[in-house]
């Protein structure tokens, strides 16, 4: 069970949807099996944009995560494109 969220919401146009999709789809396992303290990865999808919520055993592996080879060198790098403005990033720690 999560103790912590890491929320990402991005803007991204309904043409870019679908190759965003692509790299939480691609990047899903990985982040499962290789970060410290994940438990889940959800993609969350509204009119107004898209959101990846990303659960943790802990407040500070979440804080870590945004600091990984994974996150930085991959995931943004390939996402970055695709973004109408700049991704909104929110830790929550569960009560």
């Amino acid at each position: 069970m999560a103790k912590a969220y890491l929320e990402i919401t991005m803007f991204v146009s309904n043409t870019n949807r679908p190759a965003a999709a692509g790299v939480y789809n691609k990047y899903k396992q990985p982040f499962l099996d290789e970060v410290k303290g994940a438990t889940s990865k959800e993609l969350l999808i509204r009119d107004e944009d898209v959101q990846v919520l990303h659960g943790f055993e802990s407040v500070e592996d979440a804080n870590a995560y945004l600091k990984t080879e994974l996150f930085n060198n991959d995931v943004v790098k390939e996402l970055a494109p695709l973004f109408d403005k700049t991704p909104e990033i929110k830790i929550y720690s569960v009560a």
